[in-house]
């Protein structure tokens, strides 16, 4: 076990687990999105998940480090919440939160992280909005894909590619124009009938049950 400072409480971790995990076993909440428990190699897109470590220069993503014996740590420097709301405020100005609608309403990741970091709007101004040409929501055997309402945390790539030796799901296009998207295999819908664990694993229901 490695003993470790974090928010001023004295925590010990099991050697393995990163910062991020070690944190929110701990009940100290840091927002995340594009992270998952058994991910070893998270891949820290999300931009949320920074915490400030004694001895580094910037505040550093959590899901990316080790814990390391005598590691002091704090959570919720101005500089970190900064980053965080920023961060927060680009992903929800491609969003289109229509929550009342949303599956995931009362229990979605960006309602959580509006409320515990403050100072940003679900809704974005309409000058704070960043349209994108996107195509419509698009049919992956049973399992609908709302393109609007995508973070593009990638959990439901990360999770096909884990489930499933020849994966449905990628990543497609480029820069900000980029979306998930199917291979386009012919036993896709048997497939993800017996599956889901995309849906499941998505935080803001751009994933849903299609049949």
């Amino acid at each position: 076990m490695i003993e470790l400072t974090i928010d001023g409480k004295p925590i010990r971790a099991q050697e393995g687990k990163s910062l991020l995990r070690v944190c929110l076993e701990n009940g100290i909440y840091v927002p995340n999105l594009c992270f998952l428990e058994e991910m070893t190699n998270p891949p820290a897109s999300c931009r949320l998940c920074f915490v400030d470590v004694q001895g580094e220069k910037r505040p550093v993503p959590s899901c990316k480090v080790q814990p390391k014996p005598g590691m002091v740590v704090v959570t919720d420097t101005p500089r970190v919440r900064e980053l965080q709301r920023s961060a927060l405020r680009l992903l929800l100005s491609v969003h289109r939160a229509e929550c009342r609608q949303c599956g995931s309403n009362r229990k979605c990741e960006l309602q959580r992280m509006v409320k515990f970091l403050g100072g940003v709007r679900l809704k974005p101004r309409r000058y704070e909005n960043l349209a994108r040409e996107l195509p419509p929501d698009q049919d992956h055997g049973v399992v609908k894909y709302r393109l609007q309402r995508c973070v593009l945390c990638g959990r439901c790539v990360y999770v096909c590619a884990k489930l499933h030796p020849i994966p449905v799901l990628t990543f497609a296009k480029r820069g900000f124009d980029t979306i998930i998207s199917a291979y386009g295999r012919e036993d896709a819908r048997e497939l993800c009938r017996e599956c889901r664990a995309c849906v499941r694993v998505c935080p803001v229901s751009a994933l849903e049950i299609g049949e």
